[in-house]
């Protein structure tokens, strides 16, 4: 009897879960798979690209982009952008919108006040402020020079002060056989400054010294070599302290003194106190007084 049932348990059971298997497939086969989502192309820059940079066909690549996704002003072909000027910083695989360009050439000639020139120069991180010069700050421009004049020596000297910056970012490019990363700085300056900037890039290292923003002042700064900065170091320097132990320290001179004679000495005798010649002066005298 007790077989039975627990026979007829084992069967109720195996029922049970082969209608939850069935239940459970016709719900899956009767749900979608996935929903197919549609896509339409989109032109990215196919490398980092500087501002000012007409674009060619090798500069951009058409990648499938979310329908529902793609940015305003995008476009679908590289034909339509052929000739067009970057006015901004593009990443590589950067959408490429139509506020990002130009058709006029250089969209940062409008940010170039009269009589004033953009010159971009290259710096590192480590020159450049460790990445922190963004558009608008106002730096100080440093040069460099190794092995200057008939001494050979080190040189630093400020060329330009307080120029504002209008672009920065970072570029890669192809140094022999790698490819490196260098950050570019755009600089607002007058046409004497870009020579300067011009002359300077080529025979020296430059560094930017980041401003406050309401600091205008122009401070006169002299060059300054590297046997200046030795020879300021050793007269800031205190002397040594020379310490003498004993045995060290000078002698001092002796000095024999002189015990001169006596002219007169005290007799007590009893209460009286009479003063008398020594009996060697005395003598002395009487032998000057002669016979």
């Amino acid at each position: 009897m007790r077989k039975a049932g627990l026979i007829f348990v084992i069967i109720v059971a195996l029922i049970s879960g082969a209608a939850a298997s069935a239940l459970a497939y016709y719900y899956l086969k009767s749900q979608p798979l996935g929903v197919e989502v549609k896509t339409q192309p989109m032109v990215v820059a196919a490398k980092d690209m500087t501002f000012g940079e007409s674009l060619d066909t090798e500069d951009m690549k058409v990648v499938m982009y979310p329908e529902g996704s793609l940015p305003k002003g995008s476009y679908a072909v590289t034909d339509s952008l052929l000739g067009q000027v970057t006015k901004v910083f593009l990443k590589e695989n950067e959408p490429i919108l139509d506020s990002k360009l130009s058709s006029k050439g250089g969209g940062l000639s409008l940010l170039i006040s009269p009589e004033m020139r953009a010159s971009s120069i290259k710096v590192d991180k480590v020159s450049g402020v460790s990445g922190f010069i963004l558009p608008g700050d106002k730096v100080d421009i440093i040069a460099t020079i190794d092995n200057y004049g008939k001494g050979r020596d080190a040189v630093a000297s400020t060329i330009l002060q307080n120029v504002e910056v209008l672009a920065a970012g970072e570029i890669t490019e192809q140094k022999g056989d790698k490819v490196i990363t260098v950050q570019s700085v755009t600089l607002l300056v007058t046409p004497e400054g870009a020579q300067s900037l011009a002359l300077a890039s080529q025979e020296a290292k430059l560094y930017l010294a980041l401003r406050n923003p309401i600091d205008a002042d122009l401070v006169e700064v002299a060059p300054i070599s590297k046997a200046s900065i030795l020879a300021s170091k050793k007269k800031e320097e205190p002397k040594p302290k020379v310490v003498y132990k004993y045995r060290d320290r000078p002698a001092e001179p002796k000095v024999e003194k002189i015990q001169e004679k006596p002219d007169s000495v005290v007799i007590i005798r009893g209460k009286k106190k009479e003063t008398e010649a020594p009996a060697i002066n005395k003598a002395t005298s009487d032998e000057k007084k002669g016979p």
